[in-house]
């Protein structure tokens, strides 16, 4: 699957997208990034149980995966309970993946229900004073 980019994100609109994992299996949903300074937000739930979830971020797709760097450790999350929220600033440039894991589950599926955001930073340039 290829990365998706900023502008990608940004023409997502307000629906959601869903993702199937199957049971003992992960999906990734990279996102290449290239400004500083941006927000990338998200918002998911699964359906049924709960569903793990991790961020990663890698300089380039070259770099080997005990050389990236874990943003947000895997963390199980109650998402069939509750919508999951959050969101990581972009310091650097490269390839920031979202994690579903689904692996801990020996038998049963899962739906993940997401929308994703990016927000470019507000610079105030003085030019709206007298």
């Amino acid at each position: 699957k290829l990365p998706l980019t900023i502008e990608e994100i940004m023409n997502f609109g307000e629906s959601n997208r869903e993702l199937f994992i199957k049971s003992s299996t992960y999906s990734i949903i990279p996102i290449t990034v290239t400004e500083m300074g941006l927000t990338i937000s998200w918002i998911f739930s699964s359906d049924p149980k709960s569903i793990s979830f991790s961020v990663v971020y890698q300089e380039s797709e070259d770099t080997p995966l005990d050389q990236c760097k874990v943003l947000i450790p895997m963390t199980r999350c109650n998402s069939h309970k509750e919508t999951i929220r959050g969101q990581v600033k972009v310091r650097n440039s490269g390839i920031y993946t979202l994690i579903f894991d689904n692996t801990f589950s020996r038998f049963i599926s899962k739906r993940v229900f997401y929308h994703l955001a990016v927000e470019r930073p507000v610079i105030y340039d003085g030019s709206d004073f007298p």
